[in-house]
């Protein structure tokens, strides 16, 4: 194992070295997009060209996971390498009160670890542009600045602090653009720009243009977040875009327009000398579609729920100076990784893995994103859903608890009461139940994730009934 990781280390590094610098990595992630919503990933009703071709450049990866089902504790994890339930963010963050009843932090500690401050402590110019909603929103002023994270620089909307850009949404109905900032713009803490809602992606794609292209005139290697709101709801895509103004026809055509948003960024980098083979792209997304809107294409559920289609996400990741050449344009069908996987698997890519006193709960998995392995992580993963999820979108008392473990994934209550078990290697749907007759198997998937559960920091919300069974759900 040791040598392993020698060797990988000296791959990484010797694919640096050929380009001149540290590699540069930019991570999109964005909000609310179905593991189906991607065209390279089997949507025939919407063409993302530019994000297919980074695909179609690089490798594609069918069993990626984020590290819980919504958005405040999804980007703690992928931020941090860490379960979100260690910083007691648990659901989405909103006001005082709200945070407060579900037994949830009002934001991100700062003292959590951060992959963008272990980079910038290596020498990375670091910047974050896109929704944040890790504190900062709604009454909750007195959060830390996004900068306060390890980055140089930021820009982000009404779910964080620091410079921002606001949205006016136009009414389908003929009224006047409206704003739409949840209180944002009058909790002060930096300049307020207001724009199109149509155009806020824009936004953030030309922040973080400008930032990567003085990063490559100084000669600075460079970690950027682009995390796009645009395709969470309420959905404003252009005029032209509106279709029949269906929920579904308009988040299709805010999903183009993203794409289309984002390739200006895509392009300098190909067309970069100094970055194309020398940068690390990775596009994902933070939780399942929205009920209505996305897809999650042939897996079960929707965003807030532990099935798959609540957690499992596309993931593309393109590199052509530092993807296996052999590797390019396939598709990894079998490696299981998560988010929480990344920030090692990134930092070690980058040369600074381990970091003094950084410890995640992801695992080293370098070599599998850059197609020189194929192998998966070696622990399970755990998930615990939303404390306020326990019904969401017309379905009742979800599992609270969830675990996969090689084929196998289990769900159950708290207390392990209503277990359900997949095969996921011959049932990825999870249509078919298997906890009756892998009686040994159930045992101890319950066990081990009860153990994790009870490790962490409670959830406090007002639907926590850790000590209750609830009603079978078969």
């Amino acid at each position: 194992m040791f040598i392993r990781s020698l060797l990988l280390l000296a791959l990484c590094q010797s694919a640096s070295n050929a380009a001149g610098s540290l590699p540069n990595i930019v991570l999109v992630f964005v909000d609310d997009m179905g593991w189906g919503d991607l065209s390279c990933f089997g949507n025939e009703e919407a063409q993302t060209p530019n994000i297919d071709r980074l695909a179609a450049e690089g490798i594609r990866f069918e069993q990626f996971y984020v590290n819980s089902p919504i958005c405040s504790p999804s980007r703690t994890a992928i931020s941090t390498g860490q379960y979100p339930q260690r910083w007691r963010i648990t659901s989405f963050l909103a006001n005082r009160q709200e945070n407060e009843r579900r037994g949830m932090a009002h934001w991100l500690d700062p003292a959590a670890p951060m992959l963008a401050r272990a980079l910038h402590d290596a020498g990375y110019a670091t910047g974050h542009f896109g929704k944040w909603h890790m504190g900062g929103q709604r009454d909750v002023g007195e959060a830390p600045l996004v900068t306060e994270y390890g980055f140089d620089a930021s820009l982000t909307n009404f779910e964080g602090l620091g410079p921002r850009v606001l949205p006016l949404c136009n009414a389908y109905d003929g009224r006047p653009p409206h704003k739409h900032a949840l209180g944002s713009d009058k909790l002060g803490r930096g300049p307020v720009t207001w724009e199109d809602r149509s155009l806020v992606t824009a936004a953030f794609a030309d922040a973080a243009l400008q930032f990567i292209k003085k990063s490559e005139a100084d000669d600075t290697p460079f970690y950027v977040n682009i995390w796009p709101d645009d395709v969470h709801s309420p959905f404003f895509p252009p005029e032209a875009r509106r279709g029949d103004a269906q929920k579904r026809s308009l988040y299709l055509g805010v999903l183009r327009t993203m794409d289309e948003q984002l390739a200006p960024v895509f392009d300098h980098i190909r067309d970069s000398p100094k970055l194309r083979d020398n940068t690390l792209v990775l596009v994902c997304s933070d939780n399942g579609p929205e009920p209505g809107a996305g897809t999650a294409g042939p897996f079960r559920g929707t965003k807030g729920m532990l099935y798959e289609g609540g957690i499992r996400s596309p993931l593309v990741v393109w590199g052509p100076g530092l993807i296996d050449a052999s590797h390019t344009g396939q598709v990894n069908q079998t490696s299981v990784l998560a988010a929480i996987d990344l920030c090692p698997s990134l930092l070690e890519i980058a040369g600074v893995w381990p970091v003094a006193g950084l410890r995640t709960d992801g695992e080293q998995l370098s070599g599998v994103l850059l197609g020189r392995a194929t192998g998966s992580r070696s622990h399970p993963l755990y998930f615990r859903r939303p404390p306020d999820r326990d019904s969401f979108s017309g379905v009742s008392n979800l599992p609270d608890l969830a675990v996969r473990d090689g084929k196998w994934k289990l769900l159950c209550e708290y207390d392990g009461s209503n277990p359900e078990l997949y095969n996921l290697d011959v049932d990825p749907g999870e249509t078919t139940d298997l906890s009756a007759t892998q009686r040994r198997v159930q045992r101890k998937m319950i066990g081990i994730v009860r153990q994790w559960h009870e490790s962490l920091p409670p959830d406090n919300g007002p639907d926590l009934t850790a000590n209750q069974p609830k009603r079978d759900r078969k």
